[in-house]
């Protein structure tokens, strides 16, 4: 179960206090705190922290910890890159796993300028060829975020995870409300791309808080497995400017359009 919890995390891949400072983007230093279930049982809690960047280097944080009975599992995950016009660029990633069964530590250094990518996953290590279309699987949610805004039409991500390349597809299903404990949100949904219809990953974001997840669910042949949902989130003043491509409307590609409406699918 705790394996499904890292992969559904991977992929990206999700408050009390709702402030929201206008003009937010997804690289506003922000704190978001999720609620963990399996199924009905609550397993614990999962927040994401993006710091204010220090000159033109930014990080992301991520910290989870969650329970079932007996076991357990915390992880501590960082990520640190820069921004390039709207493409973020991995610098360093780490994670560090405790828990029931074996303790693990993950690390990747992208060198760009010797071209190469360090991975060492447990005792195992690997290298890989630079390419500026990699990226950590922690950091990759903020790109997925940044091209929605600028109406980017492909969404497809390969990363660095585990000692190995992953590719992850996602396309977009509909427009939806999301009513859940910390409030209602007009929502975009998605869906991850999958070659069996046995596993569905499904998450939603909010286009007016700049894309932030509000909920991620996950089946495993039809049964609901995971259900991630958005506590409280709260965006800080910048104190450094940050310049990205301006936010454009999403296109209505499958129906979907960014503005704001009320004639649509509500999901509790």
């Amino acid at each position: 179960m705790f394996r499904k919890l890292s992969i559904i995390f991977a992929v990206s891949l999700l408050f009390t206090s709702n402030i929201v400072i206008a003009d937010t983007t997804p690289l506003t230093p922000h704190t978001a705190e999720y609620q963990v279930n399996y199924g009905s049982i609550e397993l614990g809690r999962a927040r994401y922290i993006l710091a204010a960047p220090e000159g033109d280097q930014f990080r992301y944080r991520f910290d989870s910890d969650v329970s079932l009975l007996m076991l357990s599992d915390q992880r501590h995950i960082r990520s640190e890159f820069t921004l390039e016009g709207d493409q973020l660029i991995p610098m360093r990633y780490s994670v560090e796993r405790t828990g029931t069964g074996p303790n693990f530590r993950e690390q990747i250094a992208f060198a760009k300028g010797q071209n190469v990518v360090h991975s060492r996953y447990k005792d195992e290590r690997a290298k890989f060829p630079y390419d500026e279309q990699l990226f950590d699987p922690l950091m990759v949610q903020l790109q997925f975020r940044l091209d929605m805004e600028a109406n980017k039409e492909e969404l497809h991500y390969t990363m660095v995870k585990e000692g190995e390349i992953d590719d992850y597809g996602f396309k977009i299903v509909g427009k939806e409300r999301v009513n859940i404990e910390s409030g209602s949100y007009q929502t975009i949904k998605f869906e991850v791309k999958r070659d069996s219809s046995k596993r569905q990953t499904f998450f939603w974001m909010a286009p007016e808080l700049s894309y932030l997840p509000i909920r991620l669910t996950h089946f495993e042949k039809g049964s609901k497995q995971l259900d991630i949902t958005l506590l409280n989130y709260k965006y800080e003043p910048q104190k450094t400017a940050v310049t990205i491509a301006p936010k454009q409307a999403v296109s209505d590609t499958s129906g979907v359009a960014a503005e704001h409406s009320d004639n649509v699918t509500s999901v509790n």
